[in-house]
């Protein structure tokens, strides 16, 4: 199940304009270009932004989502007939053979039962030629990055041509460790409509995720910085062999 920012029609809309700054995708198109990756797997693409820039570099991409609003509003955006955009997840794909597989940003985060977060490293995995590699971020559990998630950090207004005037703010909710759960909440000024989402994410522990790499088989190449958050994510970089 994907969370309503991702899966509402109206908030998928949006998406891109309440998040417009996407240079935390750049690492990850010099990785692109560091593998020489010719087809990219993008799991939990979203509404498109970053197989759209592959697509725009040549590379043959592939991405997948299970939130189906977000993968419509993808199919709308010019030159998306260059990407093969598909409706589900990692456990379960088509016969595929990439260079790359990228999560950006929440997306392993996001999978926080253990029985889909091994099947997305298999099926993955499979998805994989040998040699290709899987490349994803995940905050780092010591830095408490949750405590920063309050209305007062968070609120904004956006005006959003063809939508007007959206406020929007998050707002903890709960801490389960190694959950975290929070809210964002989204007012809409032309009709007085409010929509919310929760979101839950899994914190890992940077030797959690190696041993769930190497369980299923990769080799665990680097961890390294995130540029844009120094200090604060881990980026696996894991190959198969």
């Amino acid at each position: 199940m994907a969370d309503d920012c991702f899966e509402h029609p109206r908030l998928a809309a949006i998406y891109d304009a309440l998040d417009p700054d996407r240079s935390d995708l750049d690492p990850y198109l010099r990785m692109a270009d560091e593998f020489g990756a010719r087809r990219v797997l993008d799991i939990g693409c979203g509404t498109g932004v970053f197989a759209l820039l592959l697509a725009d570099r040549g590379i043959e991409a592939v991405g997948v989502d299970p939130a189906l609003a977000s993968i419509d509003v993808a199919r709308d955006k010019p030159g998306s007939e260059r990407v093969r955009w598909i409706c589900g997840d990692a456990a379960d794909l088509p016969p595929l053979q990439v260079d790359l597989a990228t999560m950006t940003a929440n997306v392993a985060q996001a999978i926080v039962d253990p029985q889909p977060w091994h099947k997305t490293l298999r099926g993955t995995y499979e998805a994989l030629r040998p040699g290709g590699h899987l490349v994803f971020e995940t905050r780092d559990p010591a830095r408490r990055a949750w405590e920063g998630w309050t209305r007062e950090n968070s609120y904004s207004v956006t005006e959003i041509s063809g939508v007007g005037s959206v406020e929007s703010w998050v707002q903890l909710t709960e801490v389960s460790w190694p959950l975290v759960t929070f809210r964002w909440t989204y007012a809409f000024a032309t009709d007085a409509q409010v929509l919310t989402s929760d979101s839950t994410l899994r914190f890992r522990e940077r030797d959690e995720v190696e041993r769930d790499l190497v369980a299923h088989g990769y080799v665990v190449e680097d961890v390294r910085d995130a540029p844009d958050r120094p200090g604060r994510e881990f980026v696996f970089l894991a190959r198969r062999p």
